[in-house]
């Protein structure tokens, strides 16, 4: 395997969590050697929008919020977003992202197999 070069601007916007929000798959376990990566993605949620309640059996999710404001729902509460935060969701966690910003928000999501 050697290096795979892509362009940001290249890769296609695809529907992500049955919300309103969107993402690039910037990389998948196809791409690496490794069996723990699931996938590194680039999530844009508009003003308003849901990543719906969803989890993910068998992946710990971290999520980086590159710009905007929010809530992060899990069944335990509601937490607060802004640029800069980061929120681990370990395997199994219902959880939900909603923006409620007028603003578009930009996330960066790494997917790792436990």
């Amino acid at each position: 395997m050697k290096v795979i070069r892509r362009q940001a601007s290249e890769i296609p916007k695809e529907e992500a969590h049955g919300g309103s929000g969107s993402r690039k798959v910037y990389a998948t376990s196809q791409q690496t050697t490794g069996d723990k990566l699931d996938a590194i993605t680039h999530g844009y949620l508009p003003a308003g929008g849901v990543f719906d309640w969803h989890n993910h059996e068998y992946i710990d999710e971290t999520m980086v919020v590159l710009s905007g404001s929010g809530e992060v729902h899990d069944d335990e509460g509601v937490y607060i977003y802004e640029s800069g935060d980061v929120f681990i969701f370990p395997s199994g966690i219902m959880h939900k992202v909603t923006n409620t910003s007028d603003h578009t928000n930009e996330f960066i999501f790494v997917r790792v197999r436990e």
